[in-house]
């Protein structure tokens, strides 16, 4: 072997050497590990950076580990704001669709934009909905993260049928609607009335009833009897809760006055936690 051969055979030893040094460093940065995610989302939070702050708890989710109520509440916020914003364009680019009959190629424009932030919003619904169903569900040990993973999923399959069409539509109420009766049964027999996720159940839930079920009727009785049975326990509210659950309260009492008053405008909104 020649002293040249040598040399080459030596500097690609090395070379190699530093190329594993840098594939583990790269993979230990790529790899963040469950404390650094949760810092990032909370930045991202911070920055109003929502879909940031999703992609990282998504990633917290598919460790596979149950979350704390922190990491849960972060998970809930970041999906919440990303959906939330979808759910708000497709309700304005729909009222403009519907504005521009006679005009072929306004509405066309309007038609096309509409059924990209509906493709968004479904990818995101169905997002959430496959990590509730592999990871959170699954791993949820308390009656008081069932119920909060159960009151999601039917949040987002309400949110897939609010833009889906005949035997799609027919599918997600159905799916939307048994979620929210099995957190609801869970909650009555685990939780307090004033419990701010019971109460935040109920709320959704009626809304779910008068929007998507278009039934008034079952929408004010759920609400009705959700708060007259808080209010009969407020004694039971603890420092902790006490601000969220009485928000929630004050939310119920809003959307029963709008839901039972005569004057009500097609244009009022409901309110939903």
């Amino acid at each position: 072997m020649t002293l040249l051969t040598s040399c080459f055979i030596d500097v690609f030893a090395w070379l190699k050497h530093r190329l594993s040094d840098y594939m583990r460093h790269d993979t230990f940065h790529l790899k963040m590990d469950k404390s650094d995610l949760v810092q990032k989302a909370k930045l991202a939070e911070q920055a109003e950076r929502y879909d940031d702050m999703a992609t990282a708890m998504k990633s917290v989710t598919e460790g596979g580990v149950e979350l704390s109520n922190e990491e849960r509440n972060l998970l809930s916020v970041a999906y919440k704001n990303v959906v939330g914003a979808r759910r708000s364009s497709w309700r304005v680019i729909s009222s403009i669709e519907q504005k521009t009959e006679g005009n072929e190629k306004k509405q066309q424009m309007a038609r096309e934009y509409r059924e990209k932030i509906e493709t968004e919003l479904q990818d995101i619904c169905n997002d959430v909905l496959g990590l509730l169903e592999k990871y959170l569900i699954p791993n949820a040990s308390q009656a008081e993260s069932k119920v909060f993973y159960l009151k999601m999923k039917g949040d987002y399959f309400r949110y897939l049928s609010e833009v889906a069409s005949g035997e799609s539509k027919t599918t997600t109420v159905e799916n939307s609607q048994k979620a929210y009766q099995d957190a609801f049964e869970i909650s009555k027999k685990e939780m307090q009335p004033t419990h701010p996720i019971r109460l935040g159940l109920a709320l959704n839930f009626s809304v779910f009833y008068y929007e998507i079920l278009n039934s008034p009727e079952n929408a004010c009785h759920l609400a009705k009897t959700a708060f007259d049975e808080a209010i009969a326990e407020l004694d039971t509210l603890n420092e902790d809760s006490y601000k969220d659950s009485t928000l929630i309260m004050q939310l119920l009492r809003d959307n029963l006055t709008l839901w039972t008053s005569e004057n009500q405008g097609d244009e009022a909104g409901d309110n939903e936690n």
